[in-house]
């Protein structure tokens, strides 16, 4: 008999398992991991590097970068936010880093530094790990939990924490689904998109700091850093928007039109009143000669070209309708997007169990006294940036709290 098993050798898996164990010595604790590799995301997380977390101390503005959870995290980040992921690493000897755009990584730049950390944190705690085996069924005996494995065996605990992730596959949650629990729609987040006239394909590599993206004929829209690919388009503004409107691009099958403007949250008024200032200031000029609003030249030129202006034509030979319809490429230009591409390594899954089943103050099931839950396995998911880590950390120091009897 455990007094603890894990299922999922991830991220939230092993803090809980740390956790729990830190807070109650001689605990009794066994880590389940389905696969081969143990912590796999924490590897590949933020290009290798693992983007540990956001630099976002306010609780209520971290919890604003979840698309689902929202406002239960806003009342577990009082409790464990990332001030505190950063002092629990640097006890240890981690110190982490902020970057410009927020993203927080240990400054040796390597995921293998968190890894080497939870291991050593592990042994340390004598917690055992088992690797290739995969929870099957779930039952509540007279003493606690019974989880039995894909070959059979029978694993008796006080207490289960599932912390097994978020998976595309709705086979993955049979065992909780036979357990009792509601699992809600499982569809993609974190994704590119796929641009179908592959137009501006001659551009990738251009990027574009602050434009703003939208979803035509919705209220989806993200501002910030967007890049042209060979595929279609990406970058922070657009990864954002996938998770955000995830469940409705899943409903439309990926098949949706976004417009850009190149130049954010700019009035179109605004616009043409500087293009007509250019015609009048500097009529001699060549339109393609200088780019406009800090522009990349090679966009400047694109976006002249399907305004259908020539490579000759002069500011003041420019005519209204050119004009017009520079404007409109500049702050709305049209993309019809078919399919999307996984972001590098960081696919995160929207949906998962239900949230109304869970006690949010202890992450313990509604349905099974003694079941815990932690990290993306749960309907809870964030923007990329290091926030999915900070929910793993976050719900699964919560639910060691309650598991160690704290």
């Amino acid at each position: 008999m455990f007094d603890l098993i894990v299922v999922g050798g991830g991220a939230a898996g092993f803090f809980g398992a740390i956790q729990a164990a830190s807070i109650k010595a001689g605990m009794n604790v066994l880590i389940l991991e389905k696969s081969s590799k143990l912590l796999a995301k924490v590897k590949v997380s933020g290009g290798g590097r693992c983007n540990v977390t956001h630099h976002e101390f306010q609780p209520k503005a971290l919890a604003h970068h979840y698309p689902r959870g929202e406002k239960m995290l806003r009342s577990l980040f009082q409790k464990f936010q990332t001030k505190d992921v950063v002092d629990w690493f640097a006890e240890r000897g981690i110190a982490l880093k902020a970057e410009p755009d927020g993203r927080m990584f240990p400054i040796t730049d390597s995921s293998q530094t968190i890894i080497d950390c939870f291991l050593q944190e592990a042994t340390k705690l004598k917690i055992e790990i088992r690797q290739h085996t995969t929870a099957a069924k779930l039952e509540q005996t007279q003493d606690g939990l019974c989880v039995t494995t894909q070959i059979g065996e029978k694993l008796y605990a006080r207490k289960i924490l599932v912390a097994t992730g978020g998976h595309p596959q709705r086979e993955s949650y049979q065992w909780l689904e036979d357990a009792g629990h509601a699992i809600t729609p499982l569809v993609p987040s974190l994704f590119t998109f796929n641009d179908s006239s592959k137009r501006f394909v001659p551009l990738m590599g251009v990027s574009v700091d602050q434009a703003l993206v939208k979803i035509a004929g919705t209220k989806f829209s993200q501002a910030g850093p967007v890049l042209i690919t060979h595929w279609g388009l990406s970058g922070p503004a657009v990864i954002k928007l996938s998770a955000w409107a995830a469940e409705w691009l899943h409903e439309k099958k990926y098949e949706f039109t976004v417009l850009v403007s190149w130049i954010g949250d700019v009035k179109e008024e605004e616009v043409r009143t500087m293009l007509l200032s250019l015609k009048q200031a500097r009529p001699k000029l060549k339109v393609y000669n200088e780019a406009q609003f800090k522009l990349p030249n090679r966009l400047w030129i694109k976006l002249c070209e399907e305004s259908e202006i020539e490579e000759s034509k002069v500011w003041g030979e420019m005519s209204n309708r050119q004009i017009n319809k520079l404007t409109e490429q500049l702050i709305r230009c049209t993309f019809h997007m078919k399919g999307k591409t996984t972001y590098k390594e960081e696919f995160v899954t929207c949906g998962g169990v239900d949230l109304t089943e869970v006690n949010i103050e202890t992450m313990e099931s509604k349905k099974t006294p003694g079941l815990f839950f932690a990290g993306e396995v749960l309907n809870l998911d964030g923007e990329t940036g290091g926030f999915n880590f900070q929910a793993a950390w976050t719900t699964a120091w919560v639910a060691a709290q309650k598991i160690a009897g704290k």
